[in-house]
């Protein structure tokens, strides 16, 4: 039994926030990391954890309250992962996500920018996301005052939204504020479901278990929804009773709605799995920028379709593309820029490594009329793609819109091979985005950025860059 260290707690003020939505103060120039504090408080925290060069603190009073500061609506928020500014007025959020991405450019890169815009606020603050994906666990995670409250709790079960840096521990929530109120009627449905046929959740360290995944998908446009219940291969009768029940609310959903049940056996913890049962379609057909876009389980799609209008015009302004020009666009997903692109270019190639969501872009091109596309599943971190991208035709303009972790090194001297007039860089990651922005630095000059907020109450941002190349003598 390792002995109890004494609790330390401190006063500290704080003056910002950081990059993960962690507010910052200092003490005698030691930086502070405080968990649920805002720029402007005063509080007394408890410290969780001491480095070297910083601390990690979490706020237990607030002394001297910031006039941003409200009541957050969820009773989960500070302990589910799923937001962390709901205490932060929706107008200082914007606000602190164009600063992080100046502070990525301008401390991290190291580059200058021309111009860093206002961010562009999303339509709706709550209730916005058109994916959820919730976890089952097999460890439910407990707040302080719910252990210290005497109530006892069964703890081998959870269906909710992993606790921020835990891969093994579950909040155990019925209802989310992020997503649809149809969303919310198959959560509490499956919570119903799992609970009556005494399921088993998926341990992700025992790798036992039955329950894995709820995967949430809605349509803004139709109104309708489909759900996937991912779980292990069914080997008891409760099993499948269990599934049999959950699926049968699909006749109260909206027409056009889906539930899917697949299976992962595999130790990995990504939400998908082969398709075992579904009613209905299969799909969501979603409309955005005109175009009506097929959206199968897997596949990616921007995640907040009531402000992807905003999106796709700030790259599409950015790209200013003519009418004879050619446009790469990289990491495509199911066509969401590259589909608007070709609305206004003489060819647009978009390439991505996710099989599914090619099969669904090309759809999407046919279902729309559109034909001055193509479309390549490769994945563009292998050595394999450099053959691909040096066989297609030389573009005017590339868009590319690369996961969290940014480009491979090798797209990036690809880039610099090709040439092309303009780049126009969308990013969910300022760190990264600046990162490769600096790689491009030799060629590039970053010309402006635009924070473009797809998800409210997060500390995260989109933001769509504008690179123009450099008249080099």
């Amino acid at each position: 039994m390792r002995n109890h260290r004494p609790v330390e707690e401190i006063e500290i003020s704080v003056d910002s926030i950081g990059f993960e939505g962690v507010s910052v103060g200092r003490i005698d120039n030691l930086v502070h990391f405080v968990a649920g504090a805002l720029p402007g408080e005063t509080v007394r925290a408890r410290i969780t954890g001491s480095k070297k060069k910083f601390k990690q603190a979490e706020a237990i009073e607030i002394l001297i309250a910031s006039p941003s500061r409200v009541k957050a609506p969820c009773p989960h928020f500070g302990t589910c992962g799923g937001c962390k500014w709901q205490h932060l007025i929706y107008a200082d959020q914007a606000t602190w996500k164009r600063q992080h991405v100046i502070d990525a450019f301008e401390r991290l890169a190291q580059i200058p920018v021309g111009q860093v815009n206002p961010t562009l606020v999303s339509p709706l603050a709550y209730n916005y996301r058109n994916k959820m994906e919730f976890s089952f666990g097999g460890s439910q995670w407990l707040t302080r005052d719910e252990i210290e409250s005497g109530v006892e709790f069964d703890t081998s079960f959870a269906l909710g939204l992993h606790v921020p840096g835990r891969f093994d521990k579950v909040r155990n929530v019925d209802h989310c504020l992020l997503q649809s109120d149809v969303g919310n009627v198959v959560l509490a449905h499956t919570h119903a479901c799992v609970k009556q046929h005494g399921i088993t959740a998926y341990h992700q360290r025992l790798h036992s278990g039955f329950a894995r995944h709820l995967v949430v998908r809605t349509s803004a446009a139709m109104g309708t929804v489909m759900s996937v219940l991912i779980t292990t291969t069914p080997t008891e009768k409760k099993h499948t009773a269990c599934i049999d029940e959950w699926l049968s609310l699909h006749s109260t959903l909206p027409e056009g709605s889906s539930m899917i049940h697949a299976v992962a056996d595999s130790h990995s913890p990504v939400a998908v799995g082969e398709i075992q049962q579904c009613i209905g379609p299969g799909y969501l057909d979603e409309i955005s920028h005109g175009i009506t876009y097929r959206i199968s389980p897997f596949s990616f799609f921007q995640t907040n379709t009531h402000h992807l209008p905003a999106l796709v015009n700030e790259a599409m302004q950015g790209a200013r593309i003519g009418e004879n020009d050619v446009v790469w666009d990289l990491y495509c997903g199911t066509g969401t820029l590259t589909l608007p692109a070709a609305k206004l270019a003489r060819l647009v190639v978009g390439a991505e490594l996710s099989a599914g969501s090619i099969a669904d872009a090309k759809a999407n091109a046919e279902r729309n009329g559109i034909t001055n596309v193509e479309f390549h599943a490769v994945d563009l971190h292998h050595l394999s793609a450099q053959a691909v991208l040096a066989g297609l035709p030389k573009p005017d303009v590339v868009i590319i819109d690369p996961p969290r972790n940014g480009m491979h090194e090798q797209v990036v001297s690809h880039l610099l091979a090709v040439c092309a007039d303009r780049i126009v860089y969308v990013s969910c990651n300022p760190a990264t985005m600046a990162r490769d922005c600096a790689m491009l630095a030799e060629m590039y000059s970053v010309e402006s950025i635009t924070p473009v907020d797809m998800f409210p109450q997060t500390f995260h941002v989109e933001a769509v860059g504008v690179l123009t190349k450099k008249h080099l003598s």
